[in-house]
């Protein structure tokens, strides 16, 4: 059924694929161990360091390839899914003799041929840029820029402020405009204040980047690296941290686009939306402040300034896409000094990955046909479906929760909705003009789809079965607007779910993300939108103390741990994956359980028996090597703390896992039993 909307010549392929190859691939499958005791590091107690215990062998078989900055399973399963899977798929496509004009065979195959063809990339140099240099030459004012601005931001170029489309966070059935603010080259704020030496040496590497950039283009700016530096350390003390980005309340503050207007007069908010196709009377402000304050900054600064800093943020989102040079600098930076990775892909993996990322979907459709049987779909239903069991019963059990508060929280977790594999339908890209010789232009187009597929859903219903990340895609989500779970076909694989492993595995491995993904509905955030998604209190004043109070503790927990000398984890940072870390745990935990019951007790494997093995699979998931540089930019920007800590964070507050393995009350992976948390 999913493959009678595709084009005969993808439907041949698939067919192709799953009839021709079949015989041969059946006979090349190796079954992957549930969990391979090579892993494990001896020297080291389980109950001291289980990270190193249970992950020390493999981190010494696996050392971080030079062209990653870390190496764990999403990864190793991330390269197996695009260099061998989706490649197979691509180079099948590309030796089909007729692909017809606008068919999703021949968009990906062109494509593909466009990234690889480096002579046309350097022959051109730069001549994709000039008419979007010469936009930004032609700017005379501040009201100029906000129209270029708002033409460069339809392809993908950022600026001080964004616009996305979203559900209404308190009406969330209407797609509503939202912005936010944005333009910062490094990503987070704390780039520009932090002291010490390392973050110093990023913002000096950041100066030697732009102007080494800026003389490749041969444009003739003096010290445009220290212009730009300058201009975005103020523009990042105006912007809000991340942490405070998290709380949906205080960046909730829907408004007229009259008064969104008024808020930033000189620049002329009003040519910046005409010029992306924006048409509401309605927009949802991220930080009022921000916006009061932006103004008078861009007041107070050059025209000249400005306009230098537009040809960077031109340069810099393209760099990826011109001659070698600006390419190779681009790397150096924003992966070598940034993230510690030594070396850049070969061309033809970075192909796989840019067509992966411009036409994920259409190569989603084939991935999903050829790596994700029906079988597993139904299997992983009936997961989540015990999940959402012991869910209910942990709620019941709760000692910090009113009764009216549970009735509520039972009537979200029913409600909880979920997507498995793939898209029931797909969305038609039939629309993009894509060229084998014009790679500049084809990245452009796919931005401009992009952005009118947004545009057009301001005002209209949200369409529930819209996916927010491709089926081939390493990695699940919880959408509080939706009150859905989406777990894509490309984690559905070994390490994190093996049909040949045992329960306990696989509980430890997948149940456990399912178990994080249905927290996330219940944590710091998802906790303050009620059954049908919208930002609304469903709790008792007294309920909801007791909650913050509990976070809270979590919080001060994890920013006690230091991840490198002079970078502790922000805890208020990571608090909703920490909760929901410790949510999936404790969730699988007692699944498993709940499904032994009545059972002969299982036999052990490897000398472990099935509670060891649970936390033996929830340590695999997570193994992972990383450069130091990696870590940094990580504890500094990234939601989720490392992965290490992911590992040990939670385990010291599970009785379960002291009595597994049989950890004294010395133990370095033990607390006493007041300074634990339970949450779920």
């Amino acid at each position: 059924m999913r493959l009678a909307s595709l084009s005969y010549s993808i439907l041949a392929l698939s067919l192709m694929i799953a009839g021709c190859k079949k015989e041969k691939e059946e006979a090349s499958v190796e079954k992957v161990p549930g969990f391979s005791t090579s892993s494990l590091d001896s020297t080291v107690k389980a109950c001291d360091d289980f990270d190193s215990y249970v992950n020390g062998g493999w981190k010494k078989l696996n050392p971080i390839p030079g062209t990653e900055s870390r190496w764990s399973a999403f990864g190793i399963l991330d390269k197996e899914n695009k260099e061998v899977r989706l490649k197979g798929i691509i180079q099948e496509i590309t030796n089909l003799k007729d692909r017809k004009n606008g068919s999703e065979a021949q968009q990906i195959a062109d494509y593909y041929q466009s990234f690889l063809d480096t002579t046309t990339i350097e022959k051109r140099g730069l001549e994709p840029l000039k008419p979007y240099l010469d936009k930004i030459e032609s700017v005379k004012s501040l009201k100029d820029l906000a129209s270029v601005s708002g033409e460069l931001q339809k392809t993908g170029v950022s600026t001080v402020l964004g616009f996305g489309v979203d559900g209404d966070s308190k009406n969330s059935k209407m797609n509503v405009l939202y912005e936010g603010q944005d333009g910062l080259s490094l990503g987070e704020k704390s780039y520009y204040e932090r002291t010490d030496s390392s973050t110093v040496n990023v913002r000096r590497e950041f100066v030697k980047h732009v102007d080494t950039m800026f003389g490749f283009a041969s444009f003739k700016d003096t010290d445009p690296g220290k212009t730009i530096l300058d201009f975005e350390t103020k523009l990042a003390k105006l912007q809000l941290t991340n942490v405070q980005l998290r709380d949906p309340v205080k960046t909730y503050n829907k408004m007229t686009s009259k008064d969104f207007q008024a808020l930033v007069p000189d620049f002329d908010l009003k040519a910046f939306a005409d010029k992306q196709d924006i048409k509401t009377d309605t927009i949802i402000v991220q930080n009022i402040e921000y916006l009061k304050n932006l103004n008078t900054l861009l007041k107070a600064t050059p025209i000249a300034t400005l306009k230098l800093y537009t040809r960077w943020k031109l340069l810099s989102t393209f760099a990826g896409y011109l001659p070698k040079n600006f390419d190779q600098e681009n790397f150096n930076f924003f992966s070598k000094v940034i993230k510690g990775t030594k070396q850049q892909r070969a061309r033809t993996e970075r192909a796989i990955r840019s067509t992966e990322g411009l036409l994920g979907m259409p190569l989603g459709k084939l991935f999903s046909a050829k790596y994700f049987p029906e079988e597993d779909k139904k299997k992983v239903s009936e997961m989540i479906e015990n999940v959402r069991t012991v869910y209910g019963e942990r709620i019941d059990k709760l000692t910090w929760m009113s009764d009216s508060t549970k009735v509520r929280a039972h009537k979200k977790l029913k409600a909880f909705t979920y997507k498995i594999g793939y898209p029931d339908k797909w969305k038609d890209y039939s629309s993009i003009d894509i060229k084998s010789d014009k790679l500049f232009e084809n990245v452009v187009e796919a931005s401009l789809f992009e952005h009118k597929d947004s545009v057009k859903k301001i005002g209209k219903p949200v369409d529930k079965q819209e996916w927010g990340m491709t089926p081939q895609t390493v990695n699940a989500y919880y959408n509080s607007s939706n009150n859905e779970v989406v777990f894509p076909a490309g984690i559905l694989q070994p390490p994190f779910y093996n049909r040949d492993a045992d329960d306990a595995i696989n509980y430890g491995g997948i149940i456990a993300v399912i178990g994080h993904e249905f927290t996330h509905g219940f944590d710091d955030q998802g906790s303050q939108f009620d059954e049908e998604g919208n930002l609304k209190n469903w709790w008792t004043t007294s309920d909801r103390a007791n909650f913050d109070k509990l976070t809270k503790k979590y919080i001060d927990y994890f920013s006690g741990i230091e991840a490198l000398p002079g970078f502790k984890i922000n805890g208020a940072l990571t608090i909703g994956e920490n909760v929901a870390d410790l949510g999936g745990l404790t969730l699988a935990y007692y699944a498993l359980e709940k499904s032994l019951k009545g059972k002969p007790e299982p036999a052990l494997i490897d000398g472990f028996n099935w509670k060891q093995r649970f936390f033996l699979g929830w340590a695999q998931v997570w193994h992972m090597n990383t450069t130091n540089e990696a870590l940094q930019n990580q504890v500094q920007t990234d939601p989720h703390s490392p992965a290490k800590f992911r590992i040990n964070g939670p385990l010291p507050h599970l009785k379960e896992f002291q009595d597994a393995w049989n950890c004294g009350t010395g133990s370095k992976m033990v607390l006493p039993e007041t300074s634990r948390v339970v949450i779920w």
